[in-house]
C-alpha cells in the first residue's frame, strides 16, 4: 500500500481520535501534530495515477477538520494552509479548493499569506484554458493580496492576470468575471487606495464566504466603504451599489458567484 493511500487513511483515523478521546486537549494537540505529518506526506508524495481521488479525499477530511465546532474553538483552524497544500499539490485544477483555501485559511487560519503562497504554487500548473474557469484564482489571490496582505501593486497585477487569462477563456462567465477585474485593475492603477477597489474586493469575498459570520463580515465592510447590498426579491444577494469614490456615477457590481 503507497504512503499516500496510508496517510490518507491516517487524516480519516484522526478526525475520529479528535472527537472521541476522554482527555480532549491532551489528545487533540497530539492529533494535531500527528495530522500536520500526515498531510506533509501526502503533499511530498509521489504522483500515483489516482491523485484526482486522493485530494477528494483529503478535501473530505478537511470538510471534517473545519466543521469540527468542538474542537475548532479550542485550538482553532491553523492546519487549514496545510491541507491546502496537500490539496493543491495533487489536483491545481479544481477551482472549488481555492474557494475554501482562501475562506478558511484567509479568514478562519487568519494566514492570508500562506493562501497567496499556495495560490501561487496552483497557478503555475494552471493556464488560461485549462481550466476554462481558472482566472477566478487570480482574482482569489487579487483579494487577499488587497484585503489582507495590504500589497496594493500585487493585487493589481493580479487582477490584470484575472482580466487576461479571462479574456482567452470560453468559461460562460468570463467576459463578465472579465470586465470586473480589468476595472478593478484600473482602479488600483490609478489609485492605489481606491474605495471602489476595495468594495470590488469585499464584494467577491463576499460571493464565496463560508460561513455567516465571514457574510456579515463582508458586508459590514462593504456599508462601511459606503457600499450598499442589493437583494433580489428571492432575498439573495444581487449586487453591490455605490457611489464611485473616483468620481463617477453611480455603479452596481454584480456577484461573481
Amino acid at each position: 500500500m503507497s504512503a499516500a493511500v496510508i496517510g490518507s487513511q491516517f487524516l480519516e483515523k484522526s478526525a475520529l481520535k479528535a472527537s472521541t478521546t476522554n482527555n480532549p486537549r491532551e489528545q487533540i494537540d497530539l492529533t494535531e501534530k500527528e495530522l500536520s505529518a500526515r498531510l506533509k506526506l501526502l503533499q511530498h508524495s509521489p504522483n500515483i495515477g489516482f491523485d484526482n481521488v486522493l485530494a477528494d479525499s483529503i478535501f473530505v477530511q478537511f470538510l471534517q477538520y473545519f466543521g469540527d465546532d468542538e474542537v475548532r474553538e479550542q485550538v482553532g483552524y491553523g492546519k487549514s494552509p496545510e491541507f491546502f497544500e496537500a490539496l493543491i499539490s495533487k489536483d491545481p485544477h479544481y477551482r472549488g479548493f481555492y474557494v475554501f483555501l482562501s475562506g478558511s485559511s484567509t479568514l478562519y487560519a487568519g494566514k492570508p499569506e500562506k493562501s497567496v503562497e499556495i495560490m501561487a504554487s496552483g497557478l503555475a500548473d494552471l493556464s488560461p484554458s485549462q481550466p476554462p474557469n481558472s482566472y477566478y484564482v487570480w482574482r482569489y489571490k487579487a483579494v487577499d493580496e488587497l484585503l489582507f496582505l495590504g500589497d496594493n501593486e500585487a493585487a493589481q497585477k493580479s487582477f490584470s492576470s484575472a482580466a487576461e487569462w479571462a479574456s482567452q477563456s470560453n468559461d460562460f462567465e468570463a467576459e463578465q468575471v472579465g470586465q470586473l477585474s480589468q476595472r478593478t485593475a484600473d482602479f488600483l492603477a490609478a489609485n492605489p487606495d481606491s474605495r471602489t477597489a476595495q468594495i470590488d474586493a469585499w464584494s467577491s469575498l463576499l460571493s464565496i464566504a463560508l460561513s455567516k459570520d465571514a457574510r456579515d463580515h463582508a458586508i459590514r465592510k462593504i456599508e462601511a466603504l459606503g457600499g450598499s447590498i442589493v437583494f433580489s426579491k428571492d432575498g439573495a444577494i444581487s449586487g453591490i451599489k455605490y457611489e464611485k469614490a473616483e468620481g463617477s456615477p453611480e455603479a452596481s457590481i454584480e456577484s461573481d458567484i
